[in-house]
């Protein structure tokens, strides 16, 4: 059943060298492609929140290996090449009193992204659609 709600993995990664490598072998060895990402680091650790192929394989994998991982709803809203193509997502979200925790983007050839956390997903699939936004299925993943 397609979804607009999408899997993101939240993947703490030690603040060494190496450690992003072992990450991504791991991935590599369940034959799991990263879509999008975005590493944010504090002092002691780093966060990768991840956009994978197949979500729940690399969860496991994840997991088997030691590995601290988490799932988080996210939706991903096509932001067309244009100027307040964003501002569109967000005014919506946020005259619905819908807060946006955190985003980053995706872009490939003539397609842009944005991946976004919010406090109500099924809510903001709802908003975003009535504003005529198109929204990535997590078939599109």
């Amino acid at each position: 059943m397609m979804s607009n709600i999408i899997k993101q993995l939240s993947i703490f990664v030690n603040n060494e060298p190496g450690r992003l490598a072992y990450i991504s072998s791991v991935l590599k060895e369940c034959n799991v492609n990263m879509r999008a990402f975005n590493l944010a680091e504090s002092t002691e650790f780093g966060i990768l929140r991840t956009i994978v192929s197949n979500p729940d394989e690399a969860y496991e994998s994840l997991k088997a290996k030691g590995i601290i991982v988490k799932k988080t709803d996210v939706i991903g809203v096509y932001l067309i090449d244009t100027p307040g193509a964003l501002f569109a997502a967000a005014d919506a979200l946020g005259k619905a009193n819908i807060n946006i925790e955190y985003g980053y983007a995706y872009s490939y050839k003539d397609k842009a992204i944005f991946f976004i956390r919010v406090d109500d997903p099924e809510r903001a699939v709802n908003v975003i659609g009535k504003e005529g936004i198109k929204l990535v299925s997590d078939s599109e993943i």
